[in-house]
């Protein structure tokens, strides 16, 4: 039967950790009303839009 080496120090286990659950950006998408980016599942920033209607008033400049 297999032996361990040894037991693993808890910084290697938390850098094994680390390593492996590692920070993946957000998936950004073109909105289909004005076609600037914006992140699925939210209205658009500049126009508001969201699932083709005005989920958002505009900002009064």
């Amino acid at each position: 039967m297999a032996v361990p080496y040894g037991r693993k120090s808890r910084a290697k286990s938390r850098m094994h950790r680390a390593a492996t659950m590692k920070y993946a950006p957000k998936a950004w998408n073109a909105c289909p009303n004005c076609g600037e980016p914006r992140m699925p599942h939210f209205a658009c920033g500049s126009c508001g839009a969201y699932k083709n209607r005005q989920a958002r008033p505009l900002a009064a400049d």
